[in-house]
C-alpha cells in the first residue's frame, strides 16, 4: 500500500477544509478480472458537504476554465473515462447527488439509498491509523471497510458515508473496486465546478445510455495531430481526451464503431443494483 503522507497535525476541526486523497484500484471489464486500473480520487470536505472527484480531472477542467486553451487539456495528466463523475454529500441536508456527463448533457441522480453497516468488533492499524472493521452489502456488492475515529467526519469515498469516523480503506469481496487513503491535507478552497444547467434521472437509467453509448464524429470538439508521438488527440465534447495512434487510426475500417468500442463505459460497474 502507499505510504501515508501526513500533513495533518493538529485536531480536525469541522469549520475548516480537507482533502483526503484515495488511490482507487478498480477492474473495468468484468471479462477480465486480470485488468486492474488505478487512478487517484480526492474527497473535499468542509464540514457541511463533501465532493468525491477524479484528482487529475478537476486539475484539467481548473486550468482549462480559466485558458479555454486546448493544449492545456492535451498537457494535462490523463485520467480514467470512468471516473469523470463528482460524488456530492450535504451532511446537513442529509442528500447525496451523482454527477456526471454524457456527450453535451450534465446529469444528475440522487441517491435515496444509504450502506447499512454492521460494526465489526475487529481492530487493525492501516500506515499506523487505528481502525475498525465494518461491513455492508451495497448496491449488489458486499463491502468490508476499516475506517478510523481520529478523524470525527463520518464520510468516505464514493457514496459510503455513516459509519462514525473517516473510512481509511474499503472494497467489495470480488476485489473488482478497492478505495484506500493515501493522503490527508489542509485546505484553502475545496472543490466548485458543478455543472449549473443538470438533467434529473434515476441510476439505473443513467446506466443504460451509458452502456447504449455510441460514437460519431460530431462527438469531437478538438482534434490535434501529434506528429512527434504520431498520434491524434481527439477532445470529445464531455471534455475527455481519447488518444490514438495515428498508424492505428488509419486501420480503422469503421471508426465510429471501433471508437465507440473504445469509449464505452465499464460493464463492470461500482453499483450492480
Amino acid at each position: 500500500m502507499y505510504k501515508l503522507i501526513f500533513l495533518l497535525v493538529v485536531s480536525f476541526v469541522s469549520a475548516q477544509q480537507y482533502r483526503f486523497t484515495y488511490s482507487y484500484q478498480m477492474k473495468p471489464d468484468a471479462g477480465k478480472k486480470d485488468s486492474v486500473i488505478t487512478d487517484y480520487m480526492n474527497l473535499d470536505t468542509d464540514g457541511m458537504k463533501s465532493y468525491f472527484y477524479n484528482a487529475a480531472k478537476y486539475e484539467k477542467d481548473s486550468a482549462y476554465a480559466v485558458t479555454k486553451n486546448f493544449r492545456d487539456l492535451l498537457q494535462a495528466k490523463s485520467y480514467d473515462q470512468n471516473l469523470s463523475y463528482i460524488v456530492q454529500k450535504d451532511y446537513g441536508k442529509k442528500e447525496i447527488n451523482f454527477y456526471d456527463q454524457f456527450k453535451t448533457i450534465h446529469l444528475v441522480i440522487p441517491e435515496n439509498e444509504v450502506p447499512k453497516w454492521k460494526i465489526e468488533k475487529e481492530f487493525i492499524k492501516i500506515n499506523g491509523i487505528s481502525c475498525q472493521k465494518a461491513t455492508a452489502r451495497y448496491k449488489g456488492r458486499v463491502w468490508e471497510a476499516w475506517f478510523s475515529k481520529e478523524y470525527p467526519i463520518n464520510d468516505g469515498p464514493y457514496k459510503f458515508s455513516g459509519l462514525p469516523g473517516i473510512v481509511v480503506s474499503i472494497k467489495d469481496s470480488e476485489n473488482d473496486h478497492a478505495f484506500n487513503l493515501i493522503q490527508i491535507k489542509k485546505i484553502n478552497k475545496i472543490f466548485s465546478l458543478l455543472p449549473k444547467s443538470v438533467k434529473k434521472m434515476t441510476f439505473t437509467e443513467y446506466k443504460k445510455i451509458m452502456r447504449d453509448y455510441t460514437f460519431n464524429s460530431e462527438d469531437i470538439e478538438n482534434m490535434s495531430v501529434n506528429k512527434q508521438e504520431n498520434r491524434i488527440d481527439l477532445q470529445l465534447k464531455d471534455g475527455y481526451i481519447a488518444k490514438i495512434g495515428a498508424d492505428e487510426m488509419k486501420k480503422m475500417n469503421k471508426m465510429d464503431e471501433e471508437m465507440t468500442k473504445r469509449l464505452r463505459r465499464t460493464n463492470n460497474n461500482i453499483e450492480r443494483e
